[in-house]
């Protein structure tokens, strides 16, 4: 295969062009880069393509922006990683802060709530399908059927931080995983300095920022507090976005109450309907943090500070680590620890659908600890048949049907407005 080098000129439109075009998760923005990058534009081989996707999959973060920004940075270096990371998040940040602007002006109007009905119930399906395709890769062993168990428990009876469970994994499968890392012949060693340079540079970009905030505003500010929360997110999304907004619901609907359960399933069905990465999610959430708190002004301060502390890491991973793709793609150890770390996330995913169904299907659901365990108890007399009818469709359409999930979120909120009339 003939490779062709684009001018960087080139490779930013075509860059833009995909971050305009990248809806439906990341699973269908991994295969519309591949169709763009290897088949059409023919800048990548396909074992390079293959490789990327694998290192990407290594990181904590969205691995579809990461493969946008390593691609980059392997046509263009430093600059070409920017263009490419940059052109696949703008998009949809754009749309997501306009969309988090509407919501918090006119969420609680009727017509609002009757859309975002049949929304929630899609999201419900969306998380299942994730559930589906995440386990039918992970769990192909019985000790990772044991961890899926293990971490649905710990996360959902027990409240266990998801940091601890996603730790606890990869300690496990480092442990447990046999073998030597082979080094292809040709692989050149890794340049040490200049990769500590760069660990330095992102390190700095990414926490200078917050350490000023929180010099000026105190630790207690809720511009610093989402700072600090996100940047943990951007460490420990290991298994996609489905897994961390485990830990990012946990966090600011029950630990810290920014949001209420519906909030938070109406951001996930608005990240859902916009391109970039699914995480973006967490724009959303700042946004309403912030403007629940000081209004626009405030909100727009809180979206900014959500978008570096979630994204500037992602650089910082792939602009590191890309000197080593071949030694992180032929480590058994390393790969024994994402394999643990994907099937521990089968049992996180779980526990948030669940979590998600209760709260949309039910009008009051309730916490009561028992023990060492905390129980969601919902209401029986507030089950809502429409909700139920919503989700029964919904899991017609992209589970029998799989339509599109622009097409399904449009059905789902038309149809939400619909039986909300009855």
């Amino acid at each position: 295969m003939t490779l062709e080098k684009p001018t960087i000129s080139e490779a930013a439109k075509g860059w833009l062009k995909i971050g305009f075009l990248s809806f439906g998760g990341p699973a269908a923005q991994i295969a519309l880069m591949h169709k763009v990058l290897v088949d059409d534009k023919k800048w990548l081989t396909e074992k390079t393509y293959l490789n990327a996707l694998s290192f990407c999959m290594l990181l904590p973060g969205p691995e579809a922006m990461q493969l946008a920004a390593w691609s980059g940075w392997r046509l263009h270096g430093i600059w070409g990683g920017l263009i490419a990371g940059m052109s696949f998040i703008l998009p949809g940040a754009i749309v997501v802060l306009a969309l988090a602007a509407l919501y918090a002006t006119f969420g609680t109007a009727p017509l609002v709530t009757a859309l975002f009905m049949g929304i929630k119930a899609a999201v419900i399906v969306i998380v299942l399908e994730a559930l589906l395709k995440v386990s039918k890769r992970a769990l192909k062993r019985r000790d990772h059927w044991v961890l899926a168990g293990l971490a649905f428990t710990a996360i959902f009876f027990v409240g266990l931080p998801f940091p601890a469970i996603i730790i606890a994994a990869a300690v496990y499968g480092y442990l447990t995983s046999r073998g030597t890392t082979a080094y292809p012949e040709d692989a050149a060693p890794a340049p040490l300095t200049r990769t500590m340079q760069t660990a330095a540079f992102w390190l700095t970009l990414w926490l200078a920022p917050l350490g000023f905030l929180w010099l000026s505003l105190g630790s207690n500010h809720l511009l610093v507090e989402i700072g600090f929360l996100f940047s943990k997110l951007a460490v420990v999304t290991f298994g996609g976005a489905y897994a961390v907004l485990t830990y990012l619901s946990q966090e600011v609907v029950i630990n810290r109450a920014w949001l209420t359960p519906n909030e938070m399933i109406d951001a996930l069905g608005l990240a859902e309907t916009t391109p970039g990465p699914l995480i973006l999610v967490t724009e959303f959430v700042a946004y309403l943090a912030g403007a629940k708190a000081g209004g626009f002004t405030a909100g727009l301060a809180a979206a900014a500070v959500g978008l570096w502390a979630t994204f500037v890491p992602c650089f910082l991973w792939v602009f590191t680590g890309a000197p080593f793709i071949d030694r992180l793609d032929r480590s058994p150890k390393l790969s024994g620890a994402l394999m643990a770390i994907t099937a521990t996330v089968v049992g996180v995913i779980l526990n948030l659908g669940l979590w998600f169904a209760l709260h949309s299907l039910f009008g009051s659901v309730s916490q009561k600890t028992v023990g060492p365990f905390v129980l969601w108890v919902p209401e029986l007399i507030s089950f809502d048949w429409r909700a139920m009818a919503l989700t029964l469709l919904a899991g017609i359409l992209l589970l029998r049907f799989h339509i599109g999930l622009f097409w399904l979120l449009a059905i789902m909120s038309v149809s939400g407005w619909a039986i909300s009339q009855i």
